[in-house]
């Protein structure tokens, strides 16, 4: 009878030969290959002699030798037939071992769709036509992405860049329920599932269990960066190095102890939601603030499309279609080097705050803008070391500076996103009522705000001169007043006049070059003449 384990059933692994039959009962595990546990049941073939059962662990030498005694005496068989089985059964369990330990790895693997010609066509096809971003974002709308609609591109942006070498990282910010979470959900949802991370709690130490390239050039989401304090130095240094070693101590089969190194490599381009502004600034210097809409206007959209999903007429299978469309246009995207021919051109107002990171910032978000645009650039070639490479042009850093300018507006601020809302609705308020003078109880009860929220932006606003207390004469509640009503849109007009002198400048250096290089060609046909 030729040797065989039969697996049909993996809690009865059943091994025969023409003498002996022996069924490992609950099967084994397929973890630690260092020992082999099983429960085994042995019999002879044919035989009215009861069955032998017993737990052992088949690279023990010692355990297997009693029992191969005790199985010779019960069953009056040579040591030799049972030694020479058990030793077939070990190979045998060792082959089937493996074998589990492949089929288990290869289903945690998430499989990569690979497109059919069409699909690849189609998404060519859109990443060269014109006007690419507004096509863009509006699918990204159609997705199920409601209003946002800067902070919306600007995320899916930020994510296309996680395939280059230096890739963003973003940090929403926002009051409690106003769709941090789920801007980040949805905009995540468009790139490829293979290439993306979803977290919603983190240890201190899980980001070293990672394999050593599970996490390169992928999306990490993480979902409430409240719950993952502990982790973000492992975190930081993964955005800033590329790379965390952590140093453990284990022992080996002899009981020595070594000393090992969990490695983890990126790039990673990593996304959070918080309302904590200041408690995670390290991280947050790292990346692109997003302060959510948390306008009328904004709640007046959201509960219009509520209303839709209710009454039925959202088209749930078409936003997956278009899912679907944009994660393929990903996929396309190939990593190419990006050289921007203007950077020395380009400067930052000096209003903005930590400029060294936000200069960072703003030309590598050119550039993955450019990146985006790979279909529609010119591939060139470095003479020297033949590296294919594309170029900045004069429409992505327009794309840049409209998408940026509030991000780079909030960055020259120096109050917290939340205090700025209170005071820019605070101005309006009074605008409307055609006032000057307020009560912090007045002001309260009409942005339903808690009396301790107000009291920190009031702490904030008075520090920064923005508001101050008005006395009058008896009476006891304090009168406040703005103390400059135009200061963010001053601030707002110079940001927006140092963008566009440097986008002038650029085009002023770039016609007299297009003007001499019509003039020589004009000269080089007259020569011809």
């Amino acid at each position: 009878m030729a040797t065989k384990l039969q697996i049909e059933n993996a809690e009865q692994l059943i091994y025969e030969n023409e003498l002996l039959q022996l069924t490992v009962l609950g099967g084994i595990k397929i973890e630690g290959l260092d020992r082999m546990r099983i429960t085994v049941k042995l019999e002879l073939q044919e035989s009215s002699r009861p069955p032998i059962r017993h737990n052992l662990d088949l690279y023990n030498d010692t355990q297997l030798e009693k029992f191969i005694r005790k199985c010779a005496e019960k069953l009056e068989i040579g040591t030799s037939v049972i030694s020479a089985s058990l030793s077939e059964l070990t190979e045998e369990l060792e082959k089937y071992r493996i074998e589990r330990i492949k089929e288990v790895e290869q289903n945690l693997k998430l499989k990569i769709k690979q497109l059919n010609l069409a699909e690849k066509e189609e998404a060519e096809t859109f990443l060269k036509s014109k006007d690419l971003l507004n096509k863009t974002n509006e699918l990204i709308g159609k997705s199920g992405v409601i209003g946002e609609e800067i902070n919306r591109l600007l995320m899916y942006i930020i994510f296309t860049s996680r395939q280059r070498e230096q890739p963003l990282h973003v940090i929403s910010l926002g009051s409690s329920g106003t769709g941090k979470t789920h801007l980040q959900e949805k905009v995540g949802e468009l790139v490829p599932e293979e290439e993306r991370v979803s977290i919603t709690t983190l240890s201190e130490n899980a980001f070293y269990y990672f394999g050593k390239q599970e996490l390169k050039h992928k999306v990490i989401l993480i979902e409430d960066l409240d719950g993952a304090e502990n982790a973000l130095y492992p975190l930081r240094e993964l955005q800033t190095k590329k790379r965390i070693v952590k140093t453990i101590a284990s022992k080996n089969n002899k009981g020595e102890t070594q000393t090992k190194y969990l490695v983890v490599e990126g790039p990673v381009c990593v996304a959070g939601c918080t309302t904590k502004e200041y408690i995670y600034e390290d991280n947050a210097n790292r990346s692109f603030l997003i302060y959510l809409d948390e306008s009328q206007e904004q709640d007046e959209k959201i509960m219009a499309y509520q209303r839709q999903i209710s009454s039925g007429e959202i088209n749930f299978y078409e936003q997956k279609e278009i899912q679907g469309f944009l994660q393929n246009t990903q996929r396309i995207l190939e990593p190419i080097r990006v050289i921007n021919p203007f950077a020395n051109k380009l400067n930052l107002p000096q209003s903005v705050f930590k400029p060294r990171r936000t200069n960072n910032h703003y030309l590598q978000f050119i550039e993955a803008i450019t990146f985006y645009y790979q279909y529609q650039r010119e591939k060139k070639y470095d003479k020297q070391t033949g590296e294919e490479y594309i170029e900045v042009t004069i429409e992505d850093i327009e794309n840049a500076n409209s998408l940026l300018k509030e991000i780079l507006l909030r960055k020259s601020d120096e109050l917290t996103g939340s205090c700025r809302n209170y005071l820019e609705l605070l101005k309006s308020y009074l605008k409307l009522k055609k006032k000057k003078q307020f009560t912090a109880l007045e002001i309260r009860k009409q942005l339903r705000l808690p009396k301790t929220s107000q009291w920190r932006y009031h702490k904030q606003l008075v520090d920064a001169y923005l508001i101050k207390k008005v006395e009058k004469k008896g009476k006891q509640t304090n009168q406040y007043q703005v103390t400059n009503e135009k200061e963010y849109k001053e601030l707002e007009t110079q940001i927006q006049t140092m963008l566009d002198d440097c986008l002038q400048d650029i085009k002023r250096s770039i016609v007299p070059k297009r003007s001499k290089a019509k003039v020589e060609r004009s000269k080089v046909t007259k020569t011809a003449s």
